[in-house]
């Protein structure tokens, strides 16, 4: 799970556990207080049906409130039409109010609609919840002063009703967002505390792995070195000035390895023919077909070879890389002096041959496989590699 997903579900949770929570308190103030109320002041109504159905049509936005948080299902009614269902629940059960008794027990509505409403609106901005609470609470006020007789009595009393109807959902809606920030504010927390320890474990790695590369290098890199301070080796031997190369392009792969570029194979094979550049030998380097990325091993597996044959060039190399998702394979032709040594473990004309003490074995662990053949002053070189056989 990336760090995005941790943070979705973090949020989800704490949201879902607030709709669970106010579900129950919806549910139990419209089933239990709101129908006690309109059961015992059924015979006061005109219309006791019209009641009953504005109390159905609240009863089936929280069900199906319910349904989407305890079933986990997407919402299938949008948060306009749920709203506009208990706005209008509301007004029917107004309309068939009787006279003087806004915001009293046979008001059932004015204390349970808004409760439905915000369990609709929890998840929603908190100035939404708020636009709906005014507006149920005007709702409420325009039945008060259009359709009964206004009395100092029925004012006070819809102002006290009003201050559990208004002010009690807006303080639940006010926790619910604060909550619903916390909650964004942690998971953000989480992410930036997942990708910092991501970075850490992968700058460790990076170390060990760089650490193992040197403590190999210096195996065949100290003794160079070494020699040629107790000259013991002189820099004028031209099997010295070929090892000095090969460790020099070993070097500039193993700093190549940490850039961060789109085809690290090409990239490390640029700074392996650099050395050979700078010594005055013409490199041509050329790409063809796109292949997956190899792992380092891979990679260093597939230059050892170049590397070797460019380090060791007299006056010119050809570097060719072939590939696709099936084959990759890096070839070298290098015209190379005759005094090479036992650099190329010579055998012959035309020969198999082996890289010696100077090169890359034949056969690696990584599934590359390298043969070299020499023809007078011209060597060639190939390393295979088959992806899917990794």
């Amino acid at each position: 799970m990336d760090d995005d997903q941790l943070g979705r579900q973090t949020t989800a949770q704490l949201q879902r556990g607030l709709r669970i929570s106010m579900f129950v308190v919806a549910g139990a103030i419209l089933f239990g207080l709101g129908l006690l109320n309109l059961a015992r002041n059924l015979d006061e109504y005109d219309l006791p049906v019209v009641q009953l159905g504005a109390f159905a049509m609240l009863a089936a936005v929280l069900v199906g409130v319910a349904a989407q948080v305890v079933l986990r299902r997407p919402r299938v009614v949008s948060h306009r039409v749920a709203i506009a269902v208990v706005l209008a629940a509301s007004v029917l059960s107004y309309l068939a109010l009787p006279s003087g008794r806004t915001s009293s027990e046979v008001d059932w509505v004015f204390g349970a609609a808004n409760w439905v409403g915000l369990a609709v609106l929890l998840d929603r901005p908190l100035r939404t919840a708020v636009a709906f609470l005014v507006t149920h609470e005007l709702l409420a006020l325009a039945n008060l002063l259009l359709l009964h007789d206004v009395g100092l009595r029925s004012l006070s009393r819809f102002a006290t009703g009003s201050v559990s109807v208004f002010c009690f959902p807006l303080c639940v809606a006010v926790v619910a967002a604060v909550l619903h920030r916390i909650g964004t504010a942690a998971a953000v927390a989480t992410q930036e505390l997942e990708r910092v320890r991501t970075a850490e474990a992968v700058a460790v790695a990076a170390h060990r792995r760089r650490a193992q590369r040197f403590a190999e290098l210096a195996g065949t890199t100290v003794p160079l070195l070494e020699g040629l301070a107790d000259r013991s080796l002189a820099p004028s031997d031209p099997a010295v000035q070929r090892r000095s190369a090969i460790e020099a392009a070993r070097m500039r792969r193993l700093l190549a390895e940490s850039d961060t570029v789109e085809n690290p194979l090409l990239h490390e094979l640029r700074h392996c023919a650099d050395i050979a550049d700078r010594k005055g030998v013409e490199v041509e380097l050329d790409a063809r077909g796109r292949w997956p990325v190899p792992p380092v091993a891979v990679r260093r597996a597939l230059t050892d070879a170049a590397l070797t044959a460019l380090a060791t060039a007299d006056s010119w190399a050809r570097v060719t890389v072939v590939g696709d998702d099936d084959l990759v394979s890096v070839n070298v032709v290098a015209d190379v002096a005759e005094d090479i040594g036992t650099g190329y473990g010579v055998a012959g004309d035309g020969a198999i041959e082996d890289w010696g003490e100077t090169g890359a074995p034949a056969t690696v662990e990584s599934d590359v496989r390298v043969e070299t053949f020499r023809t007078g002053g011209t060597v060639w070189t190939e390393a295979r590699w088959k992806p899917t056989a990794s």
